[in-house]
């Protein structure tokens, strides 16, 4: 397996780029992605997309303006971690994890 700590995945995207989105922008397009990992054929397409997710899920936790959701934040972070690549510890459903993430996307969406 290739070694995906540090891999950028999303080549044109700058952290001053995603910074200039509203949370539900950026959470909207986490699912997105998280959105492709659950609907993934194959192992390396879940991978691939569940790494994608994280990127955006990291860079959304660095931007300052979110300070006071970060365990909010994080914790998303690791219940998706946890259904992908872990044990479900939480007990979680690709359904569940759908719904989150679609809140955040409609509410981005009304909010154009």
């Amino acid at each position: 397996m290739v070694n995906m700590v540090n891999k950028v995945f999303h080549k044109s995207l700058t952290a001053e780029r995603w910074q200039t989105l509203s949370l539900n922008e950026q959470m909207g397009n986490i699912g997105s992605e998280v959105g492709r990992a659950l609907k993934a054929q194959t192992l390396e397409a879940k991978r691939l997309a569940g790494y994608r997710a994280l990127e955006l899920f990291d860079l959304t936790l660095a931007d300052k303006r979110w300070y006071g959701r970060g365990s909010e934040l994080a914790r998303a972070r690791e219940v998706f971690c946890d259904f992908l690549f872990g044990d479900n510890e939480y007990n979680s459903s690709a359904e569940n994890l759908e719904r989150y993430f679609m809140q955040f996307a409609l509410a981005a969406r009304l909010g154009r």
